[in-house]
């Protein structure tokens, strides 16, 4: 069987028992701000089980995606070398949303995996939690298995819980027996058994169900509604059923591991670098998976994770003797053997290879830089007879410059160093608290304030698309600390959702109007943010509910031209181009796309002549409900990372822009009136930003251009035409005038310089020389440095200078002092900058350093005293 059939076999048993198949939710996380990744199947049905969302089905089956890189659940340097642990896996999963529960969930795993599976009954084990009674029973009863096969176990290994309050409820987890051959504690003192820690006994399914609310005492409370979420590695259930030892041994990873081999030139079966090979498939699966679902290289966040992922896999790669750029060329490979079951891999696998190979180039400059680093850190080390290069320092050409730290510690043997291990490992614990610190996940309770229900029955029915103004009821509203929150029944106002800003508006009643400042949601619910008033005491549920029509109207028409742009992007730059984020207000739009250059003042001309053409022809929009599927049969584009239902709404400018899109839309294009985009700029590896805005905003843009040309015009006492010439003439008679300035400084300072040097003062047996200059640059100061340095012995010199409020610092120790007085330059000045609450350093003879705060140069002096005279 191979892993494609397994993953199809395992949707279409359940959706013979009536459940619904779910695509896989993006690996990138859209609307959960505790999830760095998506990293379970439960993730897109959280809503359900805090009861702030519904589905349309009761029963789901999915494949889901997910991402695991630190925590409990994974340990990233563990990849690759061992036979299981992943970045990037699949979780196999069946839901029940209130209907079936523990008997049909036990009864249908086992069915699927003895009968349908056939795997051996009498290796199989099931766990269920210690006081499980029922659990038991129907393992017992709706199943054949070994009695003596049900075990119990306590909260650690067999009760879920979301969070530390809310849902939670006991588990029942299949294991199978893969046979005392698999032990891996063989000729230690050791006992294998179900949930110990050898490699015999495996999980394949757990099954989890969600009875209890757990409340901030800690106290468990049964749910009116009962679920039931299932989740079974679909890597772990591939290796069992194709009876191999190593999951690098399935058909997941060896199409992967032979095309890493046809790359390299490297025979991955004779090689002694198989944990190379592994660490790059399984890398290269996580970063596909990541870019195709809109994540992107970055320096924080998510971001960072995957840079840390990529460098990490090109590091193995010169395992393999590979330099250059190699691992975007595994991806077609990767799209070949996974794209049936995931087709957006088809439809970005050009931007994948893309944003990869980008990277990729990046990290080899970086990497040439953390040599440069490690040669000065070596440098100063032996300048100051020391052997050992301190934990921060590996720390740091690990965390900044991609450096292994076995590569750290062959270059440190190879020069006569050792490595402070100690200090390293405390800044890698310091750094996985701050990750556990950023992905724990908590319910959230609010500030402790509780909603008033003043009716019961479904709630915020959206009906802004027809009206701005309705009459409507409260259902339920809070009165927090900073403001006030209604849920009402129908609402016209549109809740923040697809880069569209919430509405503003009134709702009034009874002796009472609040100002409506945003519009949130929260799952279902819409949810009314009001600016906080003491005459808020609702006399009846009845209200009139307004939104701003002025602002909802501006807002539509920069929705509408974001579709336009995003068309007209299409088709001036390529089809590469994929919506990466935007944001419409009233006053302009930001649109975020993938592309990997900037965009040339040609092609931003052309692309508003396009999208102002369409707004000319006045074209009458055609918005529709439909199936997701017909939707993405006529072409309709829906953006990596959105949520979408079964029937979507599609917004269409027909013969040339069709979106799935719920937002707020002009009825014509002509309304938008005009467009013009005002800025474009990169924010990231492979993504550019563009802002605009429409309509009058457009008019009172070029008014103001208009005026600005006059003015210069006037000032520059030229015609229009000639402004351009006019100013460069005059920023390169300005250089020019620079040049001729510093020239004379520096013939000035040389012929000063035995005065300068009669400046000096004796502290501590060492001539101590402090010279003030203003208006010079760091370079002038050094170059002054170098000429004290070449005229004296046995001096310390700190030469400053005030350029504009920011301090620039220079610091020259003769070679006699470094040698005798162990003097350092580099520490000298940094601990003097940081008294002017700036920082620097260097070398052991010149070094440098600024501080923004100029005022403080009387402190800064004074330390460079203290620090001599220590010495």
């Amino acid at each position: 069987m191979t892993a494609n059939e397994l993953r199809q076999q395992f949707i279409e048993f359940f959706k013979e028992k009536k459940h619904t198949f779910v695509p896989s939710a993006p690996v990138i996380p859209q609307d959960d701000p505790t999830l760095l990744f998506t990293n379970a199947g439960m993730n897109q049905f959280k809503d359900v089980f805090l009861e702030t969302g519904s589905r349309p089905y009761k029963r789901a089956v999915n494949s889901q995606k997910c991402i695991r890189v630190s925590g409990k659940h994974n340990d990233l340097e563990e990849v690759g070398h061992d036979t299981y642990h992943h970045t990037f896996f699949e979780m196999l999963g069946n839901w029940s949303f209130g209907d079936y529960y523990k008997k049909e969930a036990i009864a249908w795993a086992w069915e699927l995996l003895t009968e349908v599976w056939k795997l051996p009954k009498e290796k199989l084990y099931a766990t269920v939690y210690t006081t499980d009674d029922e659990a038991e029973g129907f393992w017992r009863k709706e199943t054949d298995i070994n009695p003596e096969h049900i075990l119990r176990y306590g909260e650690k290994d067999n009760f879920w819980e979301m969070g530390s309050t809310g849902p939670c409820g006991p588990c029942s987890e299949i294991h199978i027996d893969l046979g005392p051959e698999r032990c891996d504690k063989q000729g230690q003192e050791h006992t294998c058994f179900v949930n110990g820690d050898c490699g015999r006994y495996i999980e394949l399914w757990n099954l989890v169900f969600i009875q209890y609310n757990r409340d901030e005492k800690g106290e468990l409370h049964p749910l009116p509604k009962r679920h039931v979420d299932t989740g079974a590695g679909f890597e772990r259930l591939v290796a069992v059923l194709q009876n191999k030892n190593s999951n690098y041994e399935t058909d997941v990873f060896t199409p992967l591991l032979e095309e890493i081999s046809r790359i390299t030139g490297v025979d991955y079966h004779q090689s002694d670098e198989k944990s190379a090979f592994h660490v790059i498939a399984d890398h290269v699966r996580m970063l596909t998976f990541s870019i195709t679902d809109g994540g992107l290289p970055s320096n924080e966040g998510r971001g960072y994770v995957m840079r840390r992922i990529l460098r990490r896999a090109a590091r193995y790669g010169r395992k393999l003797n590979v330099s250059e750029p190699f691992i975007y060329k595994i991806v077609p490979k990767l799209v070949e053997t996974m794209g049936e079951a995931y087709p957006e891999l088809k439809e970005r696998q050009q931007h994948v290879m893309k944003v990869i190979r980008a990277e990729e180039e990046h990290f080899n400059r970086t990497l040439d830089r953390g040599l440069e680093i490690f040669e000065r850190i070596k440098n100063d080390l032996k300048e100051n007879k020391q052997i050992v290069i301190p934990g921060a320092d590996v720390f740091k050409l690990y965390d900044t410059y991609g450096f292994p730290v076995d590569l750290t510690r062959i270059l440190a043997e190879e020069n006569g160093l050792t490595l402070d291990m100690e200090g390293f490992e405390q800044e890698m614990d310091a750094q996985r608290q701050r990750g556990r610190a950023a992905s724990k996940f908590e319910v959230q309770t609010g500030d402790g304030a509780q909603w008033i229900i003043l009716n019961e029955g479904a709630d915020s029915r959206f009906v802004g698309y027809d009206d701005l103004a309705i009459e409507t009821h409260i259902i339920r509203y809070l009165i927090g600390d900073n403001d006030i929150r209604l849920i009402l029944r129908e609402t016209p106002f549109y809740a923040e959702s697809g880069g569209q800003v919430g509405d503003k508006g009134t709702i009034a009643g009874e002796g009472f109007e609040l100002h409506v400042i945003d519009t949130q949601k929260d799952g279902d619910h819409i949810i009314h943010i009001c600016k906080k008033t003491d005459t808020f005491q609702p006399q009846t549920d009845k209200v009139l509910a307004e939104v701003v029509s002025f602002a909802r109207r501006n807002t539509a028409k920069n929705h509408t031209a974001t579709h336009l742009l995003h068309a007209a992007l299409r088709r001036v730059l390529g089809e590469h181009v994929q919506q990466a984020g935007s944001l419409v207000e009233p006053d302009r739009l930001r649109f975020d796309f993938t592309h990997f250059e900037k965009v040339s003042r040609t092609e931003i001309s052309e692309i508003e002549r396009i999208v102002n053409r369409k707004i000319q022809e006045n074209i009458p929009l055609e918005i529709a409900q439909e199936k997701f599927d017909q939707a993405k049969k006529k072409g309709a584009m829906a953006l990596f990372g959105e949520k979408y239902g079964d029937v979507v709404r599609t917004v269409a400018v027909p013969g040339f822009s069709l979106e799935l899109c719920g937002g707020t839309h002009v009825s014509a294009t002509g309304e938008i009136g005009a467009f013009l985009i005002t800025t474009e700029t990169s924010i990231a590896s492979g993504v550019r930003r563009i802002e605009a805005i429409t309509g009058e905003k457009v008019v009172e843009y070029l008014q103001q251009s208009r005026d600005l040309r006059l003015e210069l015009s006037n000032l520059l006492n030229a015609r229009e035409e000639e402004i351009t010439d006019k100013i460069n003439d005059l920023l390169n008679q300005k250089k020019m005038l620079e040049k001729q300035v510093q020239k004379l400084q520096s013939t000035q300072l040389k012929d000063d310089i035995d005065r300068i040097l009669d400046q000096a003062e004796s502290i501590n047996g060492v001539q101590v020389l402090i010279h003030r200059s203003d208006g010079l640059s760091a370079n002038q100061l050094k170059e002054l440095g170098d000429t004290i340095r070449d005229k004296s012995r046995n001096t310390a010199a700190l030469l400053l200078s005030d350029e504009g409020g920011k301090l620039s610092l220079v610091c020259v120790v003769s070679d006699d002092l470094i040698a005798g007085k162990k003097l350092h330059a580099g520490n000298l000045v940094r601990e003097t900058a940081k008294a002017a609450g700036g920082g620097g350093g260097g070398r052991p003879h010149l070094a440098t350093a600024g501080a923004k705060d100029s005022s403080k140069v009387k402190e800064a002096i004074e330390k460079f005293r203290e620090l001599i005279k220590a010495s």
